[in-house]
């Protein structure tokens, strides 16, 4: 018999691998669906791809691979013999057989055993040999088989990658100095203090400065102040702001160049004033805060814990499992896929989107995306209870485990693909990101939320206006506590608090805010101030108001309530209110209307590059004077072999920000004809700015800042695009990058366009387009912004996702939905019929544009 099964597996040889360090061994789900080893099929995994595949996709593999051997896996689930020992070694079939696969959490492991199962196949002819094996097999399969069957799961790897496990505690942690210059950090209003820039912020450990990080890929903007500051100062500990939590933060170490860990980074900080210890884990992993009462009524309501809800089974009642705080995740995905497009998009074309999946399906983004839909929608694994003494025992829902999908989405991000509870309204920007990048179809379902904002800023001074338009996904709105119908009972409330409070007396029951929504949707029409707002109409920094409009109304509207903030300690709180959120809103009266008669529009002047004062002061004498140059970073440049002068020019265009930056800037710039020209910079006295009515000469007056242009055209883009894409995103390069990515198709010839956009007000595109009410664009319209299914603006709610929780980094989502005229509540892996809606306790509201308007 052994040579006949050597026989038969000799032309299958060269097939057959043992799994090396770094192979991922997929033995518990199947890249394509939510089988598993108790499926009904088993699991069939690929002996040289180590894949797994269900009964019903390995054809598929088999046909378009070639690859003819696979691992069966079955697990039988019994219930143990009356009298046995509870708690007792399950009693397995066959010996060591995937002894590291993981249990089924949803049986109790004291009343089941688990007898597993694995046998060999060969394909096309389905021949089977038992596993295992060993005196009959070869030697190098049996090595395969075993390492197979005793191979970690494939996420352990992702899991012990992450930073928590990784990251080890920095050699200055223990005695770091800190000056006692009596810094102290707001909660908010951060900015470098060496630019402009209001991301990518660290705090300096040491001094208590506040200097922007480097610009990356992933949109974290900044100018590398913070490691400048550092070559100075030689402070070697940075802690990122916004990332603070009662749990740690990200810190980085610039003497040791890697993220690091400080044991007692709450002491660090706190003598900057920021007290990160305010909020303490319970045992049930949820964060309270410590001087107030936990609020069970608040998890209560929004899960409607205490009422008899009826599960529902089949197809779009399939409920997520939770792989520990992925909720934010499952509510998500639930109300995504509760959309017809996205239905359409990836369940409605799966068997093409499968069919012409990568080898590697599991890193393929439409692929997973396609298999989540199916799992949620097809009612395979949402089957009512069937009368069987293991499932009359075992009532639980079980949902599907997205351990895969959020392994590929969460790829590279640092918060996502940790283990902590995240912002569900972040997550889903980020996943509508991964949508239009992996877009390959005729239907991108994510342009059912995008939209175009009109913003218009007024000089106050100068009475003057300026509008311009940027793409969103969701509407923000403000929750004015101040407009609360109930302040005189919340005023109540505090004076009993602070009472109790100073009498070391039990806290009353909290009062929650009660807002109505129309002072929610009056708070957003109304003005807002622009931080360090540059009039081009003075010249100089003025105040500045910015309001803003739909220039068009999508398909689906997303209506997030501000509901988080930080408080004066630095806690990032939410704050406690209901707000009477509609059915039926109506966001018409919204509509933008462009410039207007007899409004004068601000000039179309950059504001001028600063100069340092003292750079200023001696200039006064000579205005011809040169500027200040880092002539290190020149000398770096001139060594390469570049002209003198295009070296000055390129570090003093990219603002002294090193030879790396102004290496790119000359790449970017070498085929212009004044390349190696000398070096012309204008000179910004009061006396020598241009005249308003003037035009001006400078090419800094009309491009956008050459160190934006030059990060952009660095990783590849054409410059007359990058430009294009500064100009339509107001210099931002997150927004920037967006839309490049949304404009991959952009000929030359908007070059031409781009040069005369800030010359030429764009906002008439826009206004003709404010005149339509079908779901057609104008060619202005298309030609400016990124595709738009305008409509009128009248919507009806069907879905909400609420949070339970005093901050987003801790708590629980669930998500109610509105399917075929009742409401249902997602809650991890249970779906049941919602008896009361809490609408008024929700985070994020989608609503759908009314057919009938």
């Amino acid at each position: 018999m052994a040579t006949d099964l050597g026989e038969l597996l000799v032309p299958y040889m060269p097939t057959i691998r043992v799994p090396r360090t770094g192979d991922r061994v997929f033995k518990s789900e199947c890249a394509f669906s939510y089988d598993s080893p108790e499926s009904e099929g088993g699991l069939y995994v690929c002996m040289n791809s180590f894949l797994g595949f269900g009964r019903e996709h390995v054809e598929r593999h088999y046909r378009k691979t070639g690859q003819s051997v696979y691992m069966h896996l079955k697990r039988h689930v019994k219930e143990k013999a009356t009298g046995a020992a509870g708690g007792a070694i399950p009693r397995r079939r066959n010996g060591k057989v995937f002894l590291d696969l993981e249990l089924n959490r949803d049986f109790n492991g004291d009343d089941y055993e688990y007898e597993d199962e694995a046998k060999l196949v060969i394909f096309p002819d389905h021949y089977e040999i038992p596993l295992p094996n060993i005196e009959e097999l070869p030697a190098l399969v049996t090595i395969a088989c075993d390492a197979v069957l005793n191979a970690p799961s494939p996420y352990k790897k992702q899991e012990s990658d992450s930073w928590e496990e990784e990251i080890q505690v920095s050699r200055h942690a223990r005695s770091l100095r800190q000056l006692d210059n009596g810094v102290r950090i707001p909660p908010s209003g951060w900015k470098c203090a060496k630019c402009e820039m209001r991301e990518n912020l660290w705090l300096n450990l040491t001094d208590g400065s506040v200097l922007c990080g480097k610009w990356f890929f992933d949109g974290s903007g900044g100018n590398g102040h913070a490691l400048e500051h550092y070559r100075e100062s030689n402070f070697p500990l940075a802690v990122k702001l916004n990332t603070i939590t009662p749990d740690g933060a990200d810190i980085y170490s610039f003497d040791e160049e890697e993220a690091v860990l400080d044991p007692h980074i709450s002491e660090h900080l706190l003598h900057f004033g920021i007290d990160m210890l305010q909020m303490q884990r319970t045992e049930n992993g949820h964060h309270t805060d410590n001087h107030v009462q936990p609020r069970i009524s608040d998890w209560e309501v929004i899960q409607e814990a205490g009422l008899k809800l009826k599960p529902v089974y089949g197809s779009g009642y399939t409920g997520i499992k939770n792989l520990g705080n992925s909720c934010y995740l499952s509510t998500t995905m639930q109300v995504l896929f509760s959309i017809p497009e996205f239905q359409r998009a990836y369940a409605g074309n799966l068997q093409r989107i499968f069919d012409y999946s990568p080898l590697d399906p599991t890193q393929d983004f439409n692929t997973q995306m396609a298999k989540l839909g199916h799992g949620l929608l097809s009612g395979q694994y949402s089957k009512p209870p069937m009368k069987s003494e293991l499932i009359e025992q075992q009532q639980q829902q079980r949902g599907i485990s997205p351990k895969m999908f959020k392994a590929l989405v969460s790829k590279g991000h640092p918060e996502f693909s940790s283990n902590r509870q995240q912002d569900a309204h972040e997550f889903l920007l980020h996943l509508i990101n991964l949508v239009e990048r992996n877009n390959s179809g005729s239907e991108n379902p994510s342009d059912v939320f995008r939209f175009i904002v009109e913003e218009r800023t007024q000089c106050c001074q100068s009475q003057k206006v300026r509008y311009t338009q940027r793409v969103d996904y969701l509407m923000q709105l403000p929750v004015p506590l101040e407009a609360a119908s109930n302040r005189e009972e919340l005023i109540a409330y505090e004076g009993k608090r602070k009472e109790a409070e100073e009498n070391m007396r039990p806290l009353p029951e909290v009062v929650r805010a009660r807002v109505p929504f129309t002072a929610c949707l009056q708070a957003f029409t109304e003005p807002e101030n622009v931080p360090d707002f540059w009039s081009s109409a003075l010249q100089a920094k003025s105040a500045g108001v910015k309001t803003s409009r739909f220039a068009t109304f999508p398909e689906y509207m997303i209506v997030q309530l501000k509901k988080f903030t930080f408080g004066v300690d630095w806690v990032p709180k939410k704050l406690d209110m209901s707000v009477d959120v509609p059915d039926f809103l109506d966001l018409n009266r919204l509509r933008a209307t462009g410039l207007q008669a007899g409004e004068e529009e601000l000039p179309d002047l950059t504001p001028p590059i600063v100069i340092p004062e003292d750079t200023r002061d001696s200039s006064t004498n000579n205005s011809l004077e040169s500027p200040e140059i880092d002539e290190s970073s020149v000398m770096q440049l001139a060594e390469m072999g570049f002209p003198l002068e295009a070296c000055r020019k390129a570090v003093y265009y990219t603002g002294n920000m090193g030879a790396e930056m102004a290496f790119n800037w000359i790449i970017a710039h070498m085929e212009e004809p004044d390349f190696a020209e000398p070096l012309a910079v204008p000179t910004y006295m009061e006396s020598d700015l241009p005249s308003p009515s003037l035009p001006t000469t400078s090419a800094l007056d009309n491009q956008p800042p050459e160190e934006s242009i030059s990060i952009l055209t660095s990783m590849g883009f054409p410059r007359h695009h990058t430009i294009q894409a500064l100009k339509a995103s107001n210099n931002n390069l997150e927004r920037a990058l967006d839309w490049i990515f949304t404009h991959p198709d952009c000929e030359d010839e908007s070059e031409a366009m781009s040069d005369t956009a800030d010359t030429e007000p764009n906002d008439n595109s826009f206004s003709n387009a404010n005149a339509h009410t079908d779901s057609s664009l104008s060619p202005d319209q298309d030609l400016s912004s990124p595709r738009v299914r305008d409509g009128p603006g009248r919507y009806e709610l069907f879905a909400f996702i609420s949070h339970m929780g005093t901050s987003t980094m801790s708590g629980h989502y669930v998500c109610h939905i509105k399917k075929e005229g009742r409401w249902l509540i997602y809650n991890d892996h249970k779906v049941c019929l919602s008896e009361r809606p809490p609408k008024d306790l929700g985070y994020m509201y989608f609503y759908r544009r009314l057919s009938s308007c």
